[in-house]
């Protein structure tokens, strides 16, 4: 199975403030489905936007051959 590390949505939809996981999750499964890791949290709404990744972990589903999303990349080079 093809590991995927991307955004995963939570939070209350009826005022559009979301936050996202950040989590290793299967390539074919959906994006509210059961994830393998949770690796970090991303909140938008708050100014400046709130970015928590743990590196280690996120090293470890890399190095196994995990390959993240253009979004999660972005929000990674950013938090360094």
């Amino acid at each position: 199975m093809e590991v995927r590390i991307r955004l995963q949505r939570i939070g209350k939809s009826a005022n559009k403030h979301y936050n996202y996981r950040v989590v290793a999750i299967g390539r074919n499964i959906a994006r509210q489905g059961r994830n393998l890791e949770i690796l970090g949290h991303y909140d938008p709404s708050k100014k400046p936007a709130v970015v928590s990744i743990n590196k280690e972990k996120l090293e470890q589903w890399i190095k196994r051959g995990a390959r993240m999303s253009d979004t999660v990349r972005s929000l990674v080079a950013k938090s360094k």
